[in-house]
């Protein structure tokens, strides 16, 4: 599509160093000083759409009405963000017409990359949302159902305009065949992918599905933990750095933003390429310009 190979000019992507280990490092050092660390890091506002509207809650649970998703896309537009997602997250066969509309909208007003997600099913539902004028499509619960979507979809449209979107949670049980991940505090933990808003266990261990997806062709991984979505505690910086050492495609870190330093956070700590926030940007909390302001007097690269 016409999207695809517009946003396959702008997307910032590559590997990037990995140091192979899995646990929560507590010292920042300089870790962009390094000539291969020197692609940009991308700062991504998420709008969450539930019946052509912007909400959001704690846990994908209390939702409120946050705005209309062009006008808040466009003023992110202004403000210099890399990228917008679209999560529909009550999207079902009966209201694609309604995301639909708000793509095409959103897609004649901007001129940043757009991610869509949400209830995506099928490659024929890939095609509509591109068509629409979308970038990249996320796939997350018909990816877990059949791993082999994520193959079709990147045969079609190519790797860089599907996205693995991965729910996890930490799961304490004993599970050898997992990957242990160390946690602040010394205890071990391994983290459980989940669908349908988390509300759902799957039994599948985070770090080999996001290794699996990447090998299937997903040109990015869009991280959300459970653990601190809408919590505004920052980041869960353990899985978002494990994952990010055990894939070579870019990593969103997803769900925690409450200060600017969690954004630095994310990237120095979790090694992420780009970090998505949503309430603070919503409710006029900091602008990405602030954001970008802040990393830049940290040494992170950013477009400003």
């Amino acid at each position: 599509s016409r999207a695809c190979r517009r946003h396959s000019l702008m997307k910032s992507s590559g590997n990037h160093l990995k140091t192979g280990v899995i646990a929560c490092t507590s010292m920042i050092t300089h870790p962009f000083s390094h000539s291969s660390m020197t692609l940009t890091r991308r700062i991504i506002p998420c709008l969450d759409l539930k019946d052509g509207r912007v909400v959001k809650g704690t846990h994908f649970t209390g939702l409120r009405d946050a705005g209309d998703p062009v006008e808040l896309a466009q003023r992110y537009n202004e403000q210099g963000a890399d990228e917008v997602v679209f999560l529909d997250i009550t999207a079902s066969v009966e209201d694609r017409g309604t995301i639909l509309d708000v793509i095409t909208r959103a897609a004649d007003q901007l001129f940043l990359p757009l991610t869509v997600g949400g209830g995506i099913r099928t490659v024929d539902d890939i095609q509509q949302i591109l068509r629409a004028g979308a970038d990249k499509v996320s796939v997350n619960t018909s990816a877990v159902n059949d791993p082999s979507f994520i193959d079709r979809a990147a045969e079609k449209f190519g790797t860089q305009c599907i996205v693995l979107a991965e729910d996890v949670r930490r799961n304490f049980a004993p599970n050898p065949d997992a990957t242990a991940i160390a946690l602040p505090g010394g205890r071990e933990c391994w983290y459980e992918v989940v669908t349908y808003g988390g509300s759902r266990p799957t039994g599948i261990d985070a770090v080999r599905w996001a290794a699996e997806a990447e090998e299937r062709g997903a040109g990015e991984i869009l991280l959300t933990s459970m653990e601190t979505d809408g919590t505004k505690d920052g980041f869960d910086i353990p899985i978002t750095a494990a994952i990010s050492d055990a894939v070579g495609v870019p990593v969103i870190a997803s769900g925690g933003v409450g200060r600017l330093e969690h954004f630095y956070e994310g990237f120095a700590l979790g090694r992420a390429d780009a970090c998505l926030a949503a309430s603070v940007f919503h409710y006029g909390e900091m602008t990405v310009r602030q954001v970008k302001e802040y990393l830049a007097a940290r040494g992170i690269p950013v477009r400003l």
